[in-house]
């Protein structure tokens, strides 16, 4: 494989892999270390501070680079919300929910800008869809149900301004009903979100 191609090659499996690659990844697709170094040196890729590889001319994209230190890391609340469009407000502290127990103390420290949400792990996975980042890379968060749940439960800790854009946005919209309600009953909050239907839909 010639240079050209070898480097085409490359930047195909980093994109594939939403802009942001590992070394394992890389090697399972038969790019060596020795290549690998090349590139950087050459300015072709840059390697991000946790060993990741990523195209240097592309811009690199937070909400793909921090959920790739963990496929346990998933969007919620007010992060979630941006994602969908269904609120104006650009993140400065991206919402990220995990199961109960997981450790994420090496996360906190090298990303100060996210506000961690636990959660039982048997509801943890509850409505997981992906989405694509104002950069176009697709990355995991909940779906439009799982965070009018999150915001009902958690209201007493959501932005007013966001919460109400949210609430008003989907009641008025063509929501799921059926799964919202379904939702709703694993949350222990039926009541409180029919009566959002009832007054909001």
């Amino acid at each position: 494989m010639d240079m050209y191609t070898a480097i085409e090659h490359l930047d195909k499996i980093i994109e594939l892999n939403g802009g942001i690659v590992s070394p394992a990844v890389l090697m399972d697709a038969g790019i060596d270390r020795s290549f690998l170094n090349v590139c950087v040196n050459s300015g072709i890729i840059v390697k991000e501070s946790h060993g990741n590889y990523m195209l240097a001319s592309e811009q690199p994209d937070e909400f793909r680079i921090i959920q790739s230190r963990s496929d346990k890391l998933i969007y919620s609340h007010g992060t979630a919300l941006f994602l969908h469009g269904m609120s104006d407000r650009v993140p400065h502290v991206l919402d990220i929910t995990v199961p109960q127990g997981d450790n994420v103390s090496r996360i906190k420290k090298s990303y100060e800008q996210v506000k961690f949400h636990y959660c039982k792990k048997e509801l943890w996975d509850l409505g997981i869809t992906t989405v694509l980042t104002p950069q176009g890379y697709q990355v995991k968060a909940y779906d439009k149900e799982r965070c009018i749940c999150d915001l009902i439960r958690d209201k007493r800790d959501v932005d007013v301004q966001i919460y109400t854009q949210a609430i008003k946005e989907y009641f008025a919209g063509d929501y799921d009903a059926r799964k919202l309600i379904k939702y709703a009953r694993q949350f222990n909050i039926e009541t409180k979100v029919r009566s959002y239907m009832e007054v909001l839909g």
